[in-house]
Parts: structure tokens; sequence; C-alpha cells
């Protein structure tokens, strides 16, 4: 049948022909397909990246969706936004993108959208139990092929970014899908632009496709250091996660990103809310605020924040993991093609370098995640009971998402991963000293209940 532990929080992954077989692809796909028929949806958008086994799974999926009598618009191999923009294009009620992210090229997955809105969590666990009842719909669907969908992207791209003057920028596409986007974005926008694997190549040669790591990015970061170049931009395998490194060759962090795009977009949205995860420097939140806007904490996971937004009609927000979400402008969802656009936007606008951007910030101290290995089934648990000590001691505590607890000079967080066993940890304050006891403070609980 299937493997259970492939349906994940967010999407389904996992190695190909062993957790991901066609038959199992054919089955998760009837399962999707029974999903939205039975809400009265059938049109469904479907697109791949460039692994090797993507084109196969492509066909067994567009099967699969077929027999349930949902009508399929193949749009082809492309970047996950790409996919998103068809749905939107297109008009269809739902989509599907073949694609493993930034894992390595021994995985593939999926990701099902119905419209914009990811299909995630219990709905994901719901197709999953359809499967295993063998309770499916059926009919004969009709499959179209579109092959327009790049164009369109780009061009509506081009249209609603208007750079003051034109840009040097380096290009790091981890041989995914979004190489065959960025680059030429950029140069109808005027910029010149050097590609550093920028060919389509499911295997990854050069680096694994994760562009918020320094240990992947190398490459990107010693071009940037030879001072030629304004602003260094990497995608991840689907390119719906940024990474930039500014003119001197260092890495701007999700958060920082997010940062200089919510500035950006306050200057004439005074008084508009803007999202980002827990895992998120104080910084951020700070200075939202201090731009004239509402900051908002929510939940970690791009089809958590995306869905808030959506719900709520908020038109910018954001991860430490680099998914951006702008819905000024643009649709919405989590696009990193775009988001690097209005990135360099931003910076052909400004006096300021990239690197300059944020210098007004106070200085902040911090760790990398954490991560502490536990059982699945207990990780909660743990997790409720650190919570509920923090609040039983009088702490200021958020618990939209594991627990964080913020003081005058920084804050600690613990939180029970959605996809992995184990507890990930992060930690922040205006000295090294006191980030240290903050995370000691937290590692002391964590002992005590786990």
């Amino acid at each position: 049948m299937v493997n259970p532990d492939i349906f994940r929080q967010y999407d389904i992954r996992g190695v190909v022909d062993v957790d991901l077989t066609n038959e199992s692809v054919f089955l998760i796909a009837k399962g999707f397909g029974t999903y939205i028929r039975r809400q009265g949806l059938k049109t469904v958008a479907l697109g791949g990246d460039a692994r090797l086994s993507t084109p196969r799974y492509k066909e067994h999926f567009c099967k699969g969706l077929l027999e349930t009598g949902c009508d399929v618009v193949d749009v082809g191999i492309m970047a996950t936004p790409v996919l998103y923009y068809s749905i939107w294009k297109l008009k269809t009620d739902a989509g599907a993108m073949i694609t493993a992210s930034h894992n390595p090229p021994e995985y593939n997955g999926i990701k099902l959208n119905r419209g914009l809105v990811s299909v995630y969590g219990e709905e994901i666990q719901d197709i999953l139990h359809l499967i295993q009842a063998q309770d499916f719909e059926s009919g004969n669907g009709t499959l179209t092929t579109n092959n327009e969908m790049h164009e369109f992207y780009m061009d509506y791209i081009v249209k609603s970014v208007h750079l003051a003057k034109p840009m040097k920028c380096v290009v790091d596409a981890g041989n995914g899908t979004g190489g065959i986007y960025l680059p030429e974005i950029l140069k109808r926008l005027g910029c010149e632009v050097k590609e550093m694997y920028c060919e389509m190549d499911g295997t990854f040669p050069n680096h694994h496709p994760d562009p918020t790591v320094l240990e992947y990015v190398a490459d990107l970061v010693a071009e940037m250091k030879t001072g030629k170049w304004d602003a260094g931009l990497g995608l991840d395998g689907d390119a719906d996660r940024i990474g930039l490194i500014d003119e001197k060759g260092s890495m701007v962090y999700g958060d920082q990103v997010l940062n200089i795009l919510a500035r950006d977009y306050l200057k004439d949205n005074k008084g508009q809310r803007v999202v980002a995860d827990v895992k998120c420097s104080k910084n951020l939140f700070d200075d939202i605020k201090k731009h004239g806007g509402v900051p908002i904490m929510y939940k970690t996971g791009h089809a958590n924040i995306k869905g808030y937004m959506a719900d709520n009609g908020i038109k910018m927000g954001g991860e430490m993991s680099g998914h951006m979400f702008i819905g000024d402008r643009y649709l919405g969802y989590d696009d990193a093609i775009y988001a690097c656009t209005r990135i360099v936007e931003i910076a052909s606008k400004s006096d300021k370098k990239i690197s300059e951007m944020l210098a007004d910030e106070p200085k902040m101290f911090n760790t990398p995640e954490i991560r502490f290995d536990t059982q699945e089934e207990t990780k909660f648990s743990h997790v409720e009971k650190v919570t509920q000590s923090f609040k039983d001691d009088g702490y200021d505590v958020n618990d939209i998402d594991g627990v964080r607890v913020t003081f005058p000079d920084g804050w600690g967080l613990v939180r029970a991963s959605n996809t992995q066993p184990v507890l990930v940890m992060r930690f922040e304050a205006t000295t090294e000293a006191r980030m240290l006891e903050i995370q000691k403070l937290f590692e002391d609980r964590l002992k005590r209940f786990a």
C-alpha cells in the first residue's frame, strides 16, 4: 500500500522507489483526487521539479487524478511558485507539485494545494485514510497540456517590479528549477547577472540545494567577496525559499530578509500587519512596530503562515527558513524568485548597500537551531510540560508554537518539530553571556521533563 510515515505535516516526501513508488504515487493521486472531488472541486494544475524521478511520478499522479474524475492541466517541469502562479492564472480548483524541495536527490515528494492555500496537517492525514480504506471516487477526467505558464509568469513579475537603477547580481540556483527564471527576469529588468549552477540537474552535482546554509553557498559567498556585485541571490531546489548574500559576502538570514521587505512595505502601509514565525529575532518584531506596523508571531511552517495570512487578509510575512509571503503587489504565496526581485528593487532605490540596511538595529547574539533528539510519541508532551512550568513561574510566555519566553534582553524557544522526532531550540540576547544563561534555563527545564 503506502508508507504512512511519508505523510508529513506540510507535504508528502520520501526516498525514491523505497517510500515513494509508482504505485504509491498513483494511490496518493487517487486519494487527493477523491478528497477534492468530495469538496465539489475538479480541476488540477500539475507540475514537477527537475529530479530524475519526477517525470514518471507526474505520469502516475496524473493517471490517478484522471481515474477519480479530475480534469488535469499538465503545466510541465517548473519551480513550485510557478505551479502556484499556474493555479491562479488558469483558475484551477487545486494544484499538485511533484517535488522534494531542498532534500537530497534520492528523495521526491508531493506538495498539494486547494487554490493557493496548502493542503496540510489533518487534511494530509485525511488523504492517507482514504487510501488506506481504498475509498476512492471514480470517473474519467480530461488531460490538457499547457506550456505557456513559464513566459506568463516571468512577464507578470517583470511588469510588477521597477528598478531605480541597474543592479549587479549573482544567482546561485543550486541546479534547481529556479535557474530558468530568475536570471532571465533580472536581465529583463536591466540587471547585470552572473549565473552559478542555473542549469536544471536533478542530481544537484555542485552543492545541496539549500541556500540558507553557509556550507552550501560557499561559492556564492566567494564570488560576492570579490566586491563586484550588489546582491547574491540563492534559491532552494524548487525555488520557494530564498538565500541572500550581501555585497560583502555575509549571509542575510531569513528574518533579516523579511525585515528588509517589511520596512519597505510599511513606508506606504502604516498600521498593516506583518507575520513572522516564532524562530525569528526580537529585532524583527521590534522593528516592525518601530516602522508603524503590527507584528504578529505565528507558528513555524509555510503552510501555517500562508493559511493564516489568507484567512486574515495580511499582505506580508515570512519565516526564518527563507519562505517569504508577499501579497503586496503580488499573489501572497511563498516565491523566492519574486522575493529576490523585490530585494533587488529595494536595493536599487536605496542609498545604502544591503549590508547597511539593518545597521541601525541593536546588536544581538543568537544561536542557530539546536536540535534535541527525543521520541515521536512524547515530543509534544515534553513541550507542554515545559510551557506550563514557565507559565506557573510567571514568565512572559507565547505558546502559539511550542514555548517562546521573552525577557527584557532576549528570548528562548523550544518547540516540537512537525516532521522529525526532535525538539528544536533557539536563543537570542543582547550579550553572549545572557544568551547562554537563557539557553541554560531552558535546557535545565527540559532535563526535568524530558
